[in-house]
Formats: C-alpha cells, structure tokens, sequence
C-alpha cells in the first residue's frame, strides 16, 4: 500500500479533534498517529500509547538527539510534543493512512516532510468572537489563559495560506462532509486542491 498522510491543524476551538474523530469512525482505512509529549497525564482516562506517548522531558530530549522525530516543538515553556517517525510506520504497516490532530507549527512541518505524500488542512471558524465563545463555553479558561490562546490564534491564522486547503467550519455537519470528500480525493485519486483553497 502507498501510504499517504491527512494532517489537520487549527487554532484551538475551531474544531479538528472533532473533525478528525468523525473521520477515525467512519473511515476503516485510517489510523490515528499518536503524538508524545512530556505534560502529566490527565485523570486515570488517558493510557500511555493510546492517547499519547508520555516521555520524560530526559527521554523527549534523548529522542530529539537521536533524530527520531518527524516534527516536535516546545509548545509551552518545558512542554513538549512531537510526531514520532516509528508512529507514522506503525500505521502505514497496519496497511493504513495517517491521520494527524496537530498544531499548526507541526502540520507545516509533516507537510514539508512528507510532500506530496501529506495533505494539510488549516481549519478556522469564521471570526475571532465565534472562538472566543467556544473556549469560554468550555469552561476551562480563566480570564489570562484565554487572553494567552487568543494571542495564539493570531499568530496561527498568519500560517493558515500555507496549508493545502482552509476549512471554514462554520457548520459542523457541512464541515464533516467537506472533510470527508477532501480525504476520498486525496486517498483515492490523488487530488489535492489549489494550495491554500477555502471550503
């Protein structure tokens, strides 16, 4: 099988996880790449190898060294994610395609790896107060931590025209049909739309 890779990316809130595991459940030829990172696990729900790979921030560097990353970043002081070469392996020899839920830095970067072979979808809501409600509305921001998401998005929607398409989900069961044709074309016949198309 030519495995190929389906990277979306996004400003948080603008709703990839859920594109993405729509896509993961209705779609038996893709497989999820999980990311490792070096931040505690969440509660007793997240499991090592599942949710992400939890490395020391020793083993994370370590790792680095060895060039065993496709892509990582130093997303928060002393947080650190990354996409593992030997993960993107594990679901292509599982006869799949790769399915990326990354930040934006990290798209670019698989894209720019990967080529022709990736194809990165840049998804946004349609104006700023929209994501501001949905990260209020998770009720999980204080004033400061969402006045520091926000100064992020700014700077993630100055990338957005390098992705190979923008999906504006405005509507969600609209955006997931989008999604899904983007992914048959790509998967089966190669398409990929004009760089930097808005859906």
């Amino acid at each position: 099988m030519n495995g190929k890779l389906i990277i979306f990316s996004a400003p948080s809130g603008s709703g990839k996880t859920t594109i993405v595991k729509h896509l993961l459940a209705e779609n038996n030829n893709l497989g999820f790449s999980i990311s490792a990172c070096t931040r505690d696990r969440r509660g007793r729900s997240e499991q090592n190898g599942q949710d992400y790979y939890f490395l020391t921030p020793e083993d994370f560097k370590q790792k680095i060294d060895n060039h065993e990353f496709v892509e990582w970043e130093e997303v928060y002081v002393g947080a650190f994610y990354g996409t593992l070469k030997s993960e993107i392996e594990r679901v292509w020899a599982s006869g799949k395609h790769v399915l990326f839920d990354v930040d934006v830095k990290g798209g670019l970067k698989l894209k720019e790896y990967y080529g022709d072979k990736a194809l990165a979808v840049f998804v946004k809501v349609p104006d700023e107060e929209t994501l501001r409600q949905r990260l209020i509305g998770r009720g999980s921001e204080t004033e400061e931590s969402l006045s520091k998401r926000l100064f992020k998005v700014h700077f993630e929607m100055s990338f957005q025209n390098e992705f190979d398409v923008i999906l504006v989900n405005d509507d969600l069961e609209t955006s997931l049909q989008k999604a899904q044709k983007l992914v048959n074309d790509f998967v089966n016949e190669d398409k990929v739309p004009p760089k930097a198309s808005i859906l």
